[in-house]
């Protein structure tokens, strides 16, 4: 047995939903996809499709050239992917705890040693450590939530604004075809 075997240090995983301590500093950082509905993302990507042809009709009837570059479903259907960092914190007795955060929070936000307090959420898998909810920096006051991706934003605004012009334009054509 060597000396590192000794003097491991006990990392408690699952704790309650406030944990006060001081920031020991960020573990190295992974990345995660965010699952997609499929039959959210297949309503979007089909009535999103019948308004970009609608529109590249239309353009090509003023200017001849190809419309932009699209993502395919199959990139669509990846997700979007985010950063897990775990986060070891130490309270007053010396115990030291892991959490994960999941997304990004501001460089300037926290220093090693500041006194924070972290609210905290179970995971799905009991084999993962709590999830980061929040964070209040006690020595700044300042609260912070990390930034996670979320299945909107990988869709982005340009392809909801085209799926809702394509429900518009399948309702169209289906009032017009039942009357």
């Amino acid at each position: 047995m060597d000396d590192t075997e000794l003097y491991r240090e006990q990392i408690l995983r699952h704790y309650g939903p406030v944990i006060t301590g001081r920031f020991v500093g960020f573990q190295s950082s992974y990345t995660r996809q965010v699952k997609v509905g499929q039959p959210i993302l297949i309503a979007i990507f089909v009535t999103a499709t019948i308004a970009q042809a609608i529109g590249g009709l239309l353009l090509s009837l003023v200017r001849s050239g190809g419309g932009g570059a699209r993502r395919t479903f199959k990139d669509l259907k990846k997700g979007p992917e985010y950063l897990v960092t775990p986060v070891r914190l130490r309270d007053d007795l010396g115990q030291t705890y892991e959490i994960e955060m999941h997304g990004q929070l501001p460089q300037s936000a926290l220093h090693r040693g500041d006194l924070v307090q972290v609210r905290t959420i179970a995971q799905k898998d009991p084999e993962l450590p709590v999830k980061l909810q929040q964070v209040i920096n006690l020595e700044t006051l300042q609260p912070y939530r990390p930034w996670v991706p979320t299945m909107w934003s990988h869709l982005g605004p340009g392809l909801l604004i085209q799926a809702i012009l394509g429900v518009l334009v399948a309702l169209a054509v289906a009032v017009a075809w039942i009357s």
